[in-house]
């Protein structure tokens, strides 16, 4: 794949000194405070790579230090990948976006909503619609996820271990299991962060006739050259595999943690890790690991209307497509959404097929672009792509949960302000 061009910021509208602060303030706030192990940022611009910088450890156990080619667990951030894997069948003509899901989930064609009752003996009455394919990627499926700690509904996922970041099962035994239990509300009538995305790359396998982990690999990872890409960290890349630390803060998602060390508690050991060997569950909502420099090539293909390199994954108008806001009635993610939890919280924001989008600016009072999109991580990694501005950022660390601190909004705000020439302007 053709590699990134490094440049200097100026050279493509940005600050030198502002992308060095963005450094300044994750080592001083995150790094030397003990909330963060280690960081990588990358910033591209214009066509070139205009700041990448790694900071910190990937394993404080062993002091290894993070380095360009570390190897993190991207959790949420599989869910684009998976959607442009689904669109990639849409645009075969495979499958469409109004279609129940049940056309290719036949198990699934008497799901209830929840009324009243706990697992299994469960109250339902029929939704108001059948679930649509565009109710899974857009999050508005009445699915939910087990650690969301809100319902009933959410009580059986956990107490099934439905799409949990511990793998259990397979994804026919999720769609199995997800058969017994009725929704959180009636398909389009809420936005709720759920384990749709899983069902989604379970019928990237369904409906092209391989399996979802096989499709990704001749479709997207190997023509890309995506070789770091994968549900699992083959042994010969063992050395260059993070750890993930638990904030471990009151409230908010609770993950079991080993020993507690100044603020950072070791979660997943790289030497211990199950990520070290194929998953039964693979996981279209959050089961890759990938570098900053495989996804950059993901963001780039993206950002290039869906091509690079020769390399077509989608066509433009199926991108723009999936980065419109596909929320009903055109509602922002605050006034659709049940989640207490989810990797995007602020007003002004959409959700489209498998990305969050900014509509409005101004009511996210964060500095951005209308037709921003992005996701991020479990463990607080995070990435958005602005076409307007042509530029790209990708943010690692391994640390749950993503709502521990605010560098999301830290890092838009610090990389916007690095712009000198906007496009906009």
């Amino acid at each position: 794949m053709l590699a990134p061009t490094p440049a200097s910021p100026e050279s493509a509208g940005m600050s030198k000194a502002a992308l060095d602060r963005v450094d300044a303030h994750l080592k001083q706030r995150y790094i030397d405070s003990g909330r963060f192990p280690g960081t990588q940022l990358l910033v591209y611009r214009r066509g070139k790579v205009v700041h990448s910088a790694v900071q910190g450890f990937a394993d404080l156990e062993r002091k290894a230090p993070v380095k360009d080619d570390t190897i993190f667990r991207i959790y949420s951030m599989t869910k684009p990948i998976t959607s442009v894997a689904f669109m990639m069948l849409v645009e075969e003509g495979r499958v469409a976006l109004d279609e129940p899901v049940h056309k290719y989930i036949p198990e699934w064609k008497n799901l209830g909503v929840f009324q009243a009752g706990t697992a299994p003996a469960f109250l339902a009455r029929p939704p108001s619609r059948p679930m649509l394919i565009v109710d899974l990627l857009r999050h508005t499926s009445g699915l939910t996820y087990g650690f969301q700690q809100r319902s009933n509904v959410d009580a059986a996922y956990r107490e099934m271990k439905i799409g949990e970041v511990v793998k259990a099962g397979t994804l026919q035994s999720m769609i199995e299991d997800l058969a017994g239990i009725p929704l959180e509300f009636s398909p389009g009538e809420a936005w709720n962060y759920s384990v749709s995305t899983d069902v989604i790359g379970y019928l990237v396998g369904k409906i092209s006739g391989q399996s979802f982990e096989q499709f990704l690999k001749e479709r997207i990872f190997d023509p890309l050259g995506m070789s770091d890409t994968d549900f699992f960290v083959p042994a010969e890349k063992a050395h260059r595999f993070a750890a993930c630390y638990s904030a471990d803060p009151k409230g908010g998602m609770t993950f079991h943690a080993t020993d507690r060390k100044g603020g950072l508690t070791l979660q997943d050991d790289p030497a211990t890790s199950s990520f070290l060997s194929p998953p039964s569950f693979v996981s279209g909502g959050g089961g890759l690991c990938s570098t900053v420099a495989d996804y950059l090539t993901f963001c780039r293909a993206l950002l290039g209307g869906g091509e690079l390199g020769g390399i077509r994954l989608l066509g433009p108008k199926t991108l723009a497509l999936m980065t419109s806001n596909h929320l009903p009635g055109g509602c922002d993610l605050p006034a659709m959404s049940r989640s207490l939890f989810s990797e995007a919280t602020y007003n002004g924001i959409g959700f489209g097929l498998g990305f969050s989008v900014t509509m409005n600016p101004a009511q996210t009072l964060i500095p951005g672009s209308a037709g921003e999109y992005s996701w991020g991580g479990a463990a607080t990694t995070s990435f958005w792509i602005d076409p307007a501005e042509e530029l790209i950022a990708i943010f690692m660390t391994q640390v749950l949960p993503s709502s521990a601190y605010p560098i999301r909004r830290e890092l838009r705000t610090m990389v916007y302000s690095a712009i000198t020439d906007s496009n906009l302007s």
